[in-house]
C-alpha cells in the first residue's frame, strides 16, 4: 500500500489580488507534492482562502459590493494564478463554503460543551489588518500594532474565549516528543520563550462588532473569530464531521500518514500553539511538521500591495515560460530562508542553469546520437571509459541524497543534487571528447558508452526535475524517443532502460537570453500598474 502524504499551504487572505509572493509558497508545495507522487506516494495537496473577517467586510463595503461578491471575485484570481503556475492541488478550500461553515459550528459547539470555550468579554486593542488582539503594553503609548505598525482600535465587546491554560503543559510535552514539529528550530524557541513561558492568555474566538463570519449557534450575534475558523480548514477540507469523511480517515486519522503544514513566519504562533491545542480539544492527532518557509521579497522588503512593490507572475510566465519561473523559485531561495527577487538573478538562473546546463546537454546529446548512430541510443555498458563509473556512482548517490533531502523538505538542496549531475555530464563530454572518438574506428565501444551514459543522464534529469519542469521534462522524454506510458521513476537509475530507442531532435529547450535586454524588460514589468498586471 502506498505511503500517504498530506501537505497544505496556508489559506490566503483574499483582501487583494495575489502576486508572485503568494505564488512562491504554493509553487514550492506543488513541487513537493509532485515529487512525492512521482515516487509512488498517495498524496493530498490542499490550498485555499480564508474569506471571513472584519477586513473583508470593510473592503467589500468600500467597493459597494457584498462580502461574498468581493471574495468570489478575488477567489477567481487566486485559482487563475494557480492554473497559470501549473499548480495541481487536490482541493481548494474556501471558508465560506457550507461544508466548512457547518463543520466549524459543530467544532465550536463541541468545545463549548467540553468547557474549552467559555463566554466572557474583551477589552483591549485590536489590529484589523493583522486580525490580532494586543495588550496595552504591546501597543505602547502610540497604540500601534507590534506586527505591522498600523494604528490599533480600542475594542470592548462580549466574546467567547478558548481556554489555552488547560493545554499549555500538553503543548510543551508535545514539542519535546516531536523535535521536528516546528522547522526551523529557531521558530520553536521563539514560541516557547516569547509566548508560552511568560504565560498564555486565553484566546478570543468570537466577535460581535462585525457580522462577516461563521455564526455561533449558541449565541446569535456572535461570529467565530478568525483562527478557530481558519485553522480548522485543514480537517474540514478532508471531511471531518461530515457525511463523507473518507479522506479524513485516509490522510489524517491513519497514523502512518505524514501531515505537513507549510506556512509563513507571520502565522507561526497560530499554527504551532493554538492549532495543536484545538486538535487536543478534538482528541485528534498532531501534524508531523509545521514548516516555516522564508519569503520571496523585493529589494525594499516583503512583497505587499500596500507597499506597491509587488510583481505579477503573469508577464514572467508569458515571456519566459512557467518552467523558468518555477525553477527560479526553487533554486534561488533555499526553502526556509528569505530571498530577494531581482531581474539580474532571474535572467542569470535561466541562462546559467537552464540554457547553458540542462538545455545544452539535451541539445548536444541528441545531436551526437543522430550524427554518430543514426539516432539510435547504443546499448549501455558500464565502465568502458575511465569516467563512466564515476558518473554512474554520482547518479546513484545523487538519487539517495535527492530522496533524503526531499523528505526533509530541503527542496532547494534536493534539486541542486540533480543539477550537479547535469553539470558533471557536460564536463564528461569534454573529458571523453566524443568527436575525437568518432574519428577512430577502434574507439567505437568508447563512443557508444559515452552516448549511452549521456542518454541515461537525460532520463535521470528529466525525471527528477519533472516536479519543477512540468512542460520541459516531457520534452526531454520525447527527445529520447520515450512514449508517455514508458516514463517511470522505477527506471531512474536503470541505465540500460533506453537501449535501442530512437531520439528525436526537438526545439531548443531553453534559448539563451540577452541579459541586458531581459533585465530591462523585467524592470518594466515591476513598474507596471499592479491591478493591470494581476488581471
Amino acid at each position: 500500500m502506498a505511503k500517504k502524504f498530506y501537505i497544505t499551504t496556508p489559506i490566503y487572505y483574499p483582501s487583494a489580488a495575489p502576486h508572485l509572493g503568494h505564488a512562491y509558497c504554493t509553487t514550492m508545495c506543488d513541487v513537493i507534492a509532485r515529487g512525492k507522487k512521482m515516487r509512488g506516494y498517495d498524496v493530498f495537496f490542499l490550498t485555499g482562502l480564508d474569506e471571513h473577517g472584519e477586513k473583508i467586510q470593510k473592503n467589500a463595503e468600500a467597493k459597494g459590493v457584498t462580502p461574498q461578491q468581493f471574495v468570489d471575485e478575488i477567489s477567481v484570481r487566486f485559482t487563475s494564478l494557480w492554473d497559470a503556475m501549473e499548480i495541481k492541488y487536490s482541493d481548494f478550500i474556501r471558508t465560506t463554503q457550507p461544508r466548512h461553515e457547518k463543520t466549524v459550528q459543530k467544532i465550536f459547539s463541541r468545545m463549548v460543551e467540553q468547557g474549552d470555550i467559555y463566554l466572557s468579554s474583551y477589552t483591549g486593542w485590536y489590529c484589523v489588518h493583522e486580525e490580532s488582539y494586543w495588550t496595552e503594553t504591546q501597543v505602547g503609548p502610540e497604540h500601534l500594532c507590534p506586527e505591522c505598525g498600523r494604528p490599533v482600535e480600542k475594542k470592548d465587546e462580549p466574546a467567547y474565549f478558548y481556554r489555552c491554560s488547560a493545554y499549555a503543559e500538553d503543548l510543551l510535552r508535545m514539542y519535546d516528543a516531536n523535535p521536528n514539529f516546528i522547522t526551523p528550530e529557531s521558530r520553536k524557541n521563539e514560541m516557547v520563550h516569547t509566548f508560552i513561558e511568560p504565560g498564555l492568555q486565553d484566546l478570543c474566538v468570537s466577535r460581535t462588532s462585525f457580522s462577516w463570519g461563521v455564526p455561533v449557534l449558541e449565541n446569535p450575534g456572535h461570529v467565530v473569530y478568525v483562527w478557530l475558523d481558519a485553522l480548522t480548514n485543514y480537517i474540514t477540507a478532508l471531511g471531518y464531521l461530515q457525511d463523507d469523511d473518507s479522506n479524513f480517515k485516509r490522510y489524517w486519522e491513519d497514523p502512518d500518514s505524514e501531515i505537513v503544514h507549510v506556512i509563513g513566519a507571520d502565522i507561526t504562533r497560530f499554527h504551532t500553539i493554538y492549532w495543536p491545542m484545538f486538535l487536543n480539544s478534538l482528541k485528534l492527532r498532531q501534524p508531523n511538521r509545521v514548516f516555516v518557509h522564508g519569503l520571496l521579497m523585493m529589494k525594499d522588503g516583503k512583497m505587499s500591495k500596500s507597499r506597491g512593490n509587488t510583481i505579477s507572475a503573469y508577464p514572467l510566465i508569458e515571456r519566459y515560460g512557467v518552467d523558468a519561473v518555477r525553477y527560479y523559485m526553487v533554486s534561488e531561495v533555499p526553502f526556509g530562508d528569505n530571498g530577494t527577487f531581482t531581474p539580474e538573478q532571474f535572467v542569470m538562473r535561466i541562462n546559467q542553469d537552464l540554457a547553458n546546463n540542462i538545455g545544452n546537454l539535451v541539445n548536444r546529446t541528441v545531436s551526437m546520437i543522430i550524427k554518430y548512430f543514426g539516432g539510435v541510443i547504443p546499448a549501455f555498458v558500464s565502465g568502458v571509459n575511465p569516467q563512466d563509473k564515476e558518473l554512474e556512482e554520482m547518479m546513484k548517490d545523487g538519487l539517495r541524497h535527492y530522496e533524503m533531502l526531499s523528505d526533509d523538505l530541503k527542496v532547494t538542496e534536493a534539486y541542486a543534487e540533480v543539477m550537479n549531475v547535469v553539470s558533471r555530464a557536460n564536463k564528461y563530454i569534454e573529458e571523453t571528447a566524443p568527436w575525437a572518438l568518432a574519428k577512430d574506428p577502434e574507439k567505437s565501444k568508447e563512443l557508444e558508452s559515452v552516448m549511452a551514459h549521456l542518454a541515461a543522464v537525460l532520463y535521470y534529469a528529466g525525471m527528477l526535475l519533472s516536479p519543477i519542469l512540468v512542460k520541459k521534462s516531457p520534452a526531454i522524454f520525447a527527445s529520447l524517443g520515450l512514449e508517455e506510458g514508458k516514463v517511470s521513476y522505477d527506471h531512474v537509475v536503470d541505465f540500460g532502460y533506453l537501449n535501442g530507442l530512437t531520439v528525436v531532435k526537438g526545439d531548443q529547450l531553453f534559448p539563451r537570453l540577452d541579459a541586458a535586454k531581459e533585465e530591462e524588460a523585467i524592470k518594466e514589468m515591476m513598474a507596471a500598474p499592479k491591478e493591470k498586471a494581476a488581471a
